[in-house]
C-alpha cells in the first residue's frame, strides 16, 4: 500500500472579532472546526476552500492570503493531514442553502470561546490556524502555483 497524506483546505473568516466555524458530527463526536475539507481531484486549493466553505456554512468567501500549511497525524486513526489554511473575507450568505451532511450548524465564535472549548476542537490545527491568523501570519496567494496541462 502506498502512503499518502490527506490534503485539506480550511478558511479563517473573521467578522467583528468572531470566526466562522462549523459544529459537525465526526466519528460519533460533536466537534468544532473551521470550514474545511478535502481537495478534490482536478481542483485548485483556492477553489476547494471556497467550495468547502460554501457547502459547510452557506457563506461565500474570497481567500485573501495563505496563513499556513500544517501537517498533523491523528492519534486516533494514524492518518496524516496536510492542511492549507487561508485567511478569507466573507462576501455573502444564503440562509436557505442546506449544509453538507454531518454539519450541524455554522456559527461565529471568538478566540476566547474557542479556547474554552479546546476539548471539542476537531484537531489541534483548528486553534493553531486561529493563533497564526491573529499573529498576523499572511503569505501572498501567488505563493501557490497550479501547473495545468497545456
Amino acid at each position: 500500500m502506498v502512503w499518502k497524506p490527506h490534503v485539506t483546505v480550511a478558511a479563517v473568516v473573521e467578522r467583528d472579532g468572531a470566526f466562522l466555524m462549523v459544529e459537525e458530527s465526526c466519528n460519533g463526536r460533536v466537534v468544532i472546526n473551521q470550514p474545511a475539507g478535502h481537495l478534490d481531484e482536478g481542483e485548485s486549493l483556492l477553489s476547494a476552500v471556497q467550495r468547502e466553505t460554501l457547502e459547510e456554512t452557506a457563506w461565500r468567501i474570497r481567500p485573501t492570503a495563505l496563513t499556513g500549511i500544517y501537517q498533523w497525524q491523528s492519534p486516533r486513526n494514524q492518518k496524516t493531514y496536510l492542511r492549507f489554511c487561508f485567511a478569507a473575507e466573507y462576501l455573502g450568505h444564503d440562509p436557505r442553502r442546506s449544509l453538507d451532511e454531518g454539519i450541524l450548524q455554522a456559527m461565529w465564535l471568538t478566540r476566547d470561546e474557542l479556547a474554552a472549548r479546546t476539548a471539542s476542537l476537531r484537531s489541534p490545527m483548528v486553534m493553531q490556524c486561529i493563533e497564526d491568523y491573529l499573529a498576523g501570519v499572511r503569505y501572498p496567494l501567488n505563493l501557490l502555483s497550479a501547473i495545468t496541462p497545456d
